[in-house]
């Protein structure tokens, strides 16, 4: 296929895509918004008729005696009035009803892009760049940022408005000139007006090109405008780096944006005015001959000139439909290539329908199983062979990198082993279908979401197809230990849970740690069966974590339950421990088995153990010389209003056995 048969093929393959895009918009708004356009495109047309016959009576009516050429001017003048009234009158009805074209239209794209990104795509499609890249494109249009799909449909009706001008326009030049005249100034505004289209097509595939380069420079623009960074760049004098940072991103973009434009539009622009005074010097010509040579009268004057007029300008911008009907398909191309690229990728096995329900009863089996993330990346967990009892808490443990978070996600199958197998009381994990086996989880992330949303629904997303009653939410509010969380809250389960938004409130990160427990917690109740902690308190101090390690395993005794930590003193009372090293088992046991065998895990958990005695040991001396001082130069020192045991030696087994230093109030 040649270049420019492809080009066409393209163009063609474009507007059908837009075409059937308009399914998703009912009958009745179709119809509607059809007419409208089409009244809009010929009520111009209907001005230019009225005027020109208005041009041609007035001598007559001037030179008359009588009234009825008079009245009939009067009425010519009415009918043009009136034609322009209600062009400007139903105006503003062609953007109202566009914009319920895009809500239909847009509604539907958007629902299949997060069926797409979100139930259909393997988790592995979210971790190509190239795909991601796709999907901010879909993204950026659907928050308003560019033109979408809907912006498209809605388009291509008020285009309909334009091209019934159009037309009407070439029949008022054959009729008041001549066919011929009719043809040359019809193929001219063709001629400029695909010429347009296509230099904009060109460089809407250059634009659409500079993902990348748009990317960065809206990081930025959201860093320096939004909340999330205020503090630290208040605090580090940031500001004027990152207007500096920004608008060298923006003028990196910009400038290769105009550069491509110039080269894109600048000459066709050139050729497609010569084409426009060729054929506009040609019609204008035979309108003058014909005045000289035929008698043109002023009616057949009116008509062409102004029609000629209306076909000139055809080859201009149109705000209303232009950028987009070409733009707004670049995020529906976007999200189909998001769509096949991701079912390009390794899909998940297809089940074979085996019930999820009641499982596991007896245990959850890592047999020989191996993961790659790419076929040709280093294998992150190799030949792991591990078993889950039901109704058991096993902690996995190991430094990072170790595989602790891959091992999650092929157990809540996110992702199936590229080698050995999964088996839940027997039977193959991929013999069960995927949403019924993640319904059977509570979770809680390390990088848990902390949604902007009220108490109520923060908890209830554990198990959103569960009717929520106030009852069950604060009963699992209660037994993770956030009751006292939500009686703080002005509106209690209502708050929203950000300052962003009237009357929300801020968390802490212990707070905010037991509303995810009680989302997981709100999920057993509505029948999920294996709770999962994927190192969820990272970011708190030892004794912290071990409090909040305490609480679940006593909530989740019965239950099949796994804790994923980098800590080892914070998991020992777990039913059975897993050292991970390099993507397979290095120990397992209890914690006094693993302790009493020496090995790795006795070794790392001594080495911990004694950083940690450490830095208290340092929190100590610190507390202390506060402590002095104080008594020196502000008030005496009572003795008893802050004492504080020094930290004793790390115990036979590594366990701390003295108070952490928490606060220090003199």
């Amino acid at each position: 296929m040649t270049k420019p048969t492809a080009r066409i093929h393209r163009r063609a393959r474009r507007w059908i895509d837009i075409l059937a895009l308009l399914r998703h918009v009912p009958l009745g708004t179709r119809m509607l918004t059809l007419l409208l356009n089409v009244t809009l495109g010929l009520l111009p047309l209907v001005f230019v008729t009225a005027m020109s016959v208005l041009l041609q009576r007035i001598p007559d009516a001037i030179g008359s005696t009588g009234g009825d050429n008079w009245a009939t001017l009067l009425i010519v003048l009415g009918i043009a009035g009136a034609a322009f009234a209600t062009q400007q009158a139903l105006a503003p009805f062609q953007a109202a009803a566009g914009e319920l074209v895009i809500r239909h239209v847009d509604q539907r794209c958007r629902g299949e892009l997060m069926r797409a990104a979100l139930a259909d795509a393997p988790a592995m499609a979210l971790d190509d760049q190239r795909l991601l890249d796709r999907l901010d494109v879909a993204r950026e249009a659907f928050d308003g940022a560019a033109a979408s799909p809907g912006d498209a449909a809605a388009g291509v009706l008020a285009l309909v408005a334009r091209y019934t001008q159009l037309v009407g326009a070439i029949a008022l030049v054959g009729y008041a000139l001549n066919p011929l005249a009719a043809v040359v100034i019809g193929a001219t505004a063709m001629t400029i007006r695909f010429g347009q289209r296509g230099s904009l097509g060109a460089f809407g595939d250059f634009y659409d090109g500079l993902t990348a380069e748009k990317r960065r420079a809206t990081y930025v623009k959201q860093l320096a405008t939004g909340t999330h960074a205020a503090k630290e760049i208040r605090l580090l004098g940031l500001v004027d780096w990152l207007r500096a940072r920004h608008r060298s991103e923006t003028m990196a973009y910009l400038s290769t944006m105009w550069q491509g434009r110039r080269r894109i539009l600048g000459r066709p622009f050139l050729a497609l005015a010569l084409v426009g005074l060729a054929g506009g010097t040609v019609a204008v010509t035979q309108l003058a001959l014909a005045g000289v040579h035929d008698g043109l009268n002023l009616l057949h004057l009116g008509l062409a000139l102004q029609a000629i007029l209306i076909l000139l300008r055809f080859g201009v911008y149109f705000p209303e439909c232009d950028v987009q009907t070409q733009y707004g398909l670049i995020a529906l191309d976007a999200m189909r290539a998001f769509r096949d690229g991701s079912r390009a990728l390794p899909a998940l096995a297809p089940s074979r329908s085996v019930p999820a329900q009641g499982l596991p009863g007896q245990s959850i089996r890592f047999e020989s199983v191996g993961f790659r993330y790419h076929d040709d990346g280093p294998a992150v967990i190799d030949g792991l062979d591990l078993e889950l009892p039901a109704g058991m808490s096993t902690a996995v443990v190991g430094l990072n990198g170790a595989g602790k978070t891959t091992l999650v996600k092929l157990l809540t199958r996110l992702y199936d082993p590229t080698e050995g197998r999964i088996t839940v009381d027997g039977h193959a994990l991929t013999d069960i279908d995927a949403r019924d086996w993640h319904g059977r989880f509570g979770v809680i992330f390390q990088d848990y979401v902390r949604y902007e949303l009220s108490a109520a629904d923060n908890i209830a997303l554990g198990a959103p197809h569960v009717p929520a009653t106030d009852e069950a939410l604060r009963d699992a509010a209660r037994r993770a230990g956030a009751e006292d969380v939500l009686d703080r809250l002005p509106d209690g389960l209502r708050t929203v849970l950000s300052r962003q938004y009237q009357g929300g409130r801020d968390l802490s990160g212990g707070q905010w740690q037991r509303i995810g427990l009680a989302r997981a917690l709100y999920a057993v109740g509505a029948g999920a069966s294996v709770m999962v902690l994927d190192e969820p308190t990272a970011q708190l101090d030892v004794r912290a974590e071990a409090e909040f390690f305490d609480r679940f395993l006593d909530l989740t005794r019965g239950l099949t339950s796994v804790i994923i930590s980098h800590r080892f003193s914070t998991v020992r009372r777990a039913d059975q421990i897993v050292v991970l090293e390099q993507g397979r088992v290095a120990e397992r046991g209890t914690h006094d088995e693993l302790m009493a065998a020496d090995g790795r895990y006795a070794a790392l958990f001594r080495l911990q153990a004694e950083r940690f005695t450490q830095q208290h040991e340092d929190s100590y001396d610190v507390a202390q010389a506060a402590s002095y001082d104080a008594v020196d130069t502000r008030r005496p020192h009572t003795g008893g209003e802050s004492e504080h045991s020094t930290p004793q030696q790390v115990l036979h087994t590594g366990e701390l056995a003295s108070e952490t230093m928490t606060d220090v109030t003199s």
